[in-house]
């Protein structure tokens, strides 16, 4: 079982002031016609603190964006460039989002508030800010499926439609609109390192570093900051990409502006799972080349890592900083085995990379979809009467039998006969039951599923 959250009262901060006046512009939020209350995270309010508004308090703030009191006194769309499909693009930045709100959780974990489709920034470009309330079911069912499956992930924190007729070139016109918070351990990305960086501004990397290292990580700085930082993202960013992998998931725009320094994934747009281990299936329409493909993701997100070491040179020698980025093969190589046999529910022992290579074989040779692998062997014994009595899984067969179960069967969701997934009918079903009748029940049926798929597998085997 999943431990249940720490509740905690409501504690502000303002530690992104210690950045400014050079990261970030102040911004005001779009005016909406209405604001209808869709989603609030009721597993989440109470580990900040807030659980004890009521939907029209609640509204003001997700909708309205009145200040938290002691918080941020008003949003700020934060600076930043990145990496695009591998081409460096320094005319970004928060274009339909801000940070509205800091806070702690009652681990004392500095938390944000940042929201996506409040509206137009300086850096929106041709953009009208705003979100599709599609876009914000599907950050939903993204958010919370890998919060399930054990990914370090930010959490949908607030959904409120806003009553605009959105117009969009890749989904059906005119479209409803919605205003999202997400709730983050800290917006910083490898891009908010490379725009200092390009403008030569060692004052506000070093501010960074500091930051990022004492406020997100916690630790005192060391004889070399720079690298020390640079060592905790490529940790952080390692597990991550191995977390993707065994939740068989594709996030579809690995940009260096989409990496946030804490390693946690954040920022769902064409993101889908893979039904089956198959390295080149993509998420993105628009990614021609699969650069972003499941089987690609560990290598874009070190490509990525290794844009932030970059960006750190103009503080520290190439040597240091290479070092560490040389460190995130082997460590994604143990996160991947380490994060398999917690989703098979095995003790990790043995050979268990050979257990994780044979079953990925095995996976590959017989197209049998990841999810039902996964609930056919929890606890490394088959289902009664499951499919593996092939030659294509004889190796996973034997590099599995000497591994001990981790943990008890006896959760409803193990004798359930399908296992949770999320695949794009799903998905679709789930819109199109909001589109056609405003049926909300098929979101929230679904949410409560995979929150008893996340009970069932137990704490996520995150780096400390």
């Amino acid at each position: 079982m999943r431990s249940p959250l720490q509740a905690s009262e409501f504690r502000a901060a303002n530690e992104i002031a210690a950045l400014q006046p050079d990261f970030a512009d102040p911004v005001a939020a779009a005016d909406f016609p209405q604001a209808i209350l869709r989603f609030r995270n009721d597993r989440w309010a109470p580990a900040v603190g807030l659980e004890g508004l009521s939907d029209e308090e609640w509204v003001a703030h997700f909708g309205r964006f009145q200040p938290l009191e002691g918080s941020l006194p008003g949003p700020l769309a934060l600076r930043y460039h990145g990496h695009q499909f591998r081409v460096y693009n320094p005319d970004i930045g928060d274009g339909r989002g801000f940070l509205f709100a800091q806070l702690r959780d009652g681990a004392g974990r500095l938390l944000d508030l940042g929201t996506k489709g409040s509206g137009q920034t300086p850096y929106s470009r041709f953009g009208d800010g705003r979100l599709t309330l599609k876009g914000g079911v599907r950050e939903i069912l993204a958010t919370e499926m890998l919060e399930a499956l054990g990914v370090n992930t930010s959490k949908t924190f607030s959904i409120i439609e806003t009553g605009e007729a959105l117009e969009r070139n890749d989904e059906p016109s005119p479209t409803r609109a919605a205003v999202m918070v997400r709730l983050s351990h800290s917006h910083i990305r490898i891009g908010s390192f490379q725009r200092a960086a390009y403008h030569d501004d060692k004052a506000l990397l070093e501010r960074l570093v500091d930051y990022a290292l004492t406020k997100l990580y916690g630790e005192a700085p060391g004889d070399n900051p720079p690298a020390q930082l640079l060592g905790r993202v490529v940790e952080r960013t390692a597990d991550l990409a191995a977390s993707y992998m065994v939740a068989g998931f594709v996030h579809g725009v690995l940009n260096s502006d989409n990496i946030n320094v804490t390693g946690e994934s954040f920022d769902y747009g064409p993101w889908r799972f893979t039904p089956l281990w198959e390295p080149g299936f993509t998420a993105a329409y628009f990614d021609h080349a699969g650069l972003y493909a499941f089987g690609r993701q560990a290598e874009a997100i070190h490509w990525d890592v290794a844009q932030l070491a970059v960006s750190l040179r103009p503080l520290v020698e190439a040597e240091p900083l290479i070092a560490q980025l040389e460190r995130f093969p082997q460590l994604y190589g143990e996160a991947m085995v380490r994060r398999f046999c917690w989703r098979l529910g095995v003790v990790q022992g043995g050979d268990a990379s050979a257990m994780v290579e044979a079953a990925v074989r095995g996976m590959v040779g017989t197209q049998r979809p990841i999810d039902r692998f996964f609930q056919d062997w929890r606890g490394g014994e088959p289902r009664d009467g499951a499919p593996y009595a092939g030659e294509e899984w004889a190796g996973f067969r034997e590099a599995v039998a000497g591994l001990e179960a981790s943990g008890p069967l006896d959760h409803p969701y193990w004798s359930a006969a399908s296992p949770c997934s999320m695949h794009i009918d799903e998905v679709e079903a789930i819109w199109s039951a909001i589109e056609r009748d405003d049926d909300w029940a098929p979101l929230h049926d679904k949410v409560a599923s995979i929150r008893a798929m996340g009970d069932a597998l137990g704490d996520s085997p995150d780096l400390p």
